[in-house]
């Protein structure tokens, strides 16, 4: 199938790749939603589908992280569309058949502010509320922890940054590291 639409068909979609993650992973996972071979996707279809699988995924402390993997420009420019109007984003990635991944970019707009983090996690690979505080925190003014906490929570919840768990302690890190 290379055209997906309406919402009807976008809520069956959602059903399908839900009944997909009824096996939660141990550690926090990307969850590849893989367009190749897609030339349309509708707004409405995408809605239905991906926003929601997304939206249901971060809200019920899934550790699946949807990506829009393999998406043609058409695809994209509907995923925007979804994105602005609901004020949210999605990360979207070529994967090769092999996992390889490339051109990770953010569609939808992110605040200056989370933004900036998300290019900290990513540079550093992997952080902590305290760590950003301590490289950062003078640069942006920032010295409370609770601020970095919060930066960091909201984009885990957004579903752009990994979010783990080792007892009381929180580390993060980017989806995918890129390869060049």
């Amino acid at each position: 199938m290379d055209v997906l639409s309406s919402a009807s068909d976008g809520r069956a979609g959602f059903k399908a790749m839900l009944e997909k993650t009824q096996t939660e992973p141990s550690n926090p996972t990307p969850l590849i939603i893989d367009f190749a071979g897609i030339t349309v996707a509708t707004a409405s279809y995408l809605r239905e589908a991906v926003f929601t699988l997304k939206t249901f995924l971060r809200t019920s402390n899934s550790k699946y992280y949807p990506v829009v993997a393999n998406a043609k420009p058409t695809v994209l420019e509907e995923l925007a569309v979804i994105a602005d109007a609901r004020n949210e984003n999605v990360l979207v990635a070529d994967i090769s058949a092999s996992g390889e991944v490339k051109n990770q970019r953010i569609v939808g707009q992110l605040d200056p502010k989370q933004a900036s983090t998300l290019e900290r996690v990513t540079s550093l690979g992997r952080t902590t509320a305290g760590d950003l505080k301590r490289m950062f925190g003078e640069t942006d003014g920032v010295s409370a922890p609770t601020a970095w906490n919060n930066r960091l929570a909201s984009l885990a919840a957004a579903g752009l940054i990994l979010e783990f768990t080792q007892g009381r302690a929180k580390f993060y890190q980017p989806l995918f590291t890129e390869a060049n």
